[in-house]
């Protein structure tokens, strides 16, 4: 007798680093405490690092956002968290000594809205970036994240003179109902005008974010988005799918976070993601993820020498992570506003910042998840060589039962096999969030179980 097989939920979660935040611990159980931020760096190469920056302040918080960033920054708040940034530079860059090469091949500011801060603190971030840490931001990569409302003439000219070659401005929506739809507040003719700025400075690579999903949303208005979007001709857009997550806005407004994931939702949010693919793809953009696309005629702003699987990161703020080839560690990780109000305020308070707080310990059956799942989710795919020269293994010997599972869903390209790759489908990059999730370990998948949301 043939059984119905439960529907397969594609947006099940987005897999932007593994193992994710939830899945990390307190690190006071190391046999010597606390590790030394000095040890966990003393055998890694250190010659091709990510540089990455956290801000995180924000004037208002959209209704589906659960990054850690609160709202304001009351009595001077900025300059005592730049003060903690500052020390905590001093203390990582350290750490990372002088016997071997240290050297930074991108960098990247986020939050929260790096934005927030006003020019001149901008201009002390980088100072902390280049002087502090040793990294050339004219030389390399420098990503800025910004909103319409903080993309402002004097920061914007402050990014571009200190060598920012892309910025990130999160829209959304080009229509004003839809925008209020996901509890962000902002007028059309606003991000028009912080788009016409940017462009003004002449920054190389412009980003702009879209939601789809949103309440209301219809195919015809998601196109007038899109549409408003490539009228700027920007190198790169972003395309997201809108989740409601617990302790989120639209969370608290009533927003049913179980029904939220419902199959007509699913459906919508599948009918919107090809649309606007198919869209982008027609106006000569390349997909690079589910997510993200490039205009065909950009080259790759990224560095040659970087790649997230294998090279290391070191974070500063208190919603950084920091990753070597053993640990991925950061601070604490909230939601709730009270709780990360308290969290930023205990970081500004800091002064010893040589031992890692928050993390989790990644080894080899961890690190190859994590490698497979950081190239799978690109549209380019796993080279199988790299895999086996890091490993001495190929995925399928490793994880035969995920890709068998799959390739019966039609989620695995099998014409890349000939060209040494494993690579997604069209309709794999589209089940990204569900194929992702399932690639986690069973200890991951218990520590984020057991993770008390605050």
């Amino acid at each position: 007798m043939l059984t119905s097989q439960p529907a397969i939920r594609p947006y099940r979660s987005y897999v932007y680093a593994y193992p994710h935040k939830t899945a990390y611990g307190k690190l006071d159980a190391h046999p010597t405490g606390r590790p030394e931020l000095r040890e966990l760096w003393a055998a890694e190469r250190k010659d091709a690092l990510s540089l990455y920056l956290h801000i995180p302040f924000c004037e208002v918080r959209c209704g589906f956002c659960n990054l850690f960033t609160r709202i304001g920054a009351p009595d001077e708040l900025t300059t005592r968290y730049l003060d903690a940034l500052e020390r905590q530079a001093t203390a990582v860059r350290d750490a990372l000594g002088d016997e071997a090469p240290v050297r930074f091949a991108a960098a990247a500011f986020g939050g929260g809205t790096p934005t927030f801060l006003t020019a001149a603190e901008l201009e002390r971030l980088c100072d902390i970036a280049e002087q502090r840490m040793g990294a050339d931001l004219r030389s390399v990569p420098l990503s800025v994240e910004t909103s319409p409302s903080t993309a402002t003439a004097d920061r914007l000219a402050v990014l571009a003179d200190r060598g920012t070659t892309r910025i990130s401005i999160g829209v959304q929506s080009f229509i004003d109902a839809e925008a209020r739809a996901a509890v962000r507040p902002q007028r059309r003719a606003d991000v028009e005008a912080a788009l016409g700025r940017i462009r003004d400075v002449r920054i190389p690579v412009l980003n702009i974010d879209l939601i789809y999903g949103i309440d209301g949303q219809t195919e015809d208005s998601w196109r007038t988005s899109l549409d408003a979007a490539l009228g700027w001709q920007p190198e790169e857009l972003y395309l997201y799918p809108l989740y409601v997550r617990p302790l989120t806005g639209l969370g608290r407004f009533g927003a049913d976070v179980e029904a939220a994931a419902n199959a007509a939702w699913d459906e919508q949010r599948l009918r919107l993601y090809r649309a606007g693919r198919d869209h982008l793809l027609s106006h000569g953009y390349e997909q690079v993820s589910m997510r993200m696309f490039r205009r065909a005629d950009v080259p790759q702003e990224g560095p040659a020498d970087y790649a997230c699987q294998t090279d290391g990161m070191i974070g500063l703020g208190c919603g950084a992570r920091s990753y070597t080839t053993r640990l991925h560690y950061s601070f604490d990780y909230a939601v709730e506003m009270r709780e990360v109000r308290a969290i930023v305020d205990c970081y500004t308070a800091t002064a010893d910042f040589s031992r890692a707080e928050v993390g989790r310990y990644v080894d080899g059956d961890e690190a190859r998840r994590r490698h497979l799942l950081q190239s799978l989710l690109q549209a380019r795919g796993l080279r199988l060589a790299d895999y086996h020269e890091r490993f001495g293994t190929l995925p399928g010997d490793d994880f035969r039962s995920e890709l068998d599972r799959f390739e019966a869903r039609g989620w695995l390209d099998g014409a890349a096999d000939a060209s040494g790759l494993l690579r997604l489908s069209p309709e794999g990059l589209a089940h990204s969030d569900a194929l992702g999730p399932e690639l986690f370990s069973p200890a991951v998948r218990a520590a984020m179980a057991a993770y008390e949301l605050k």
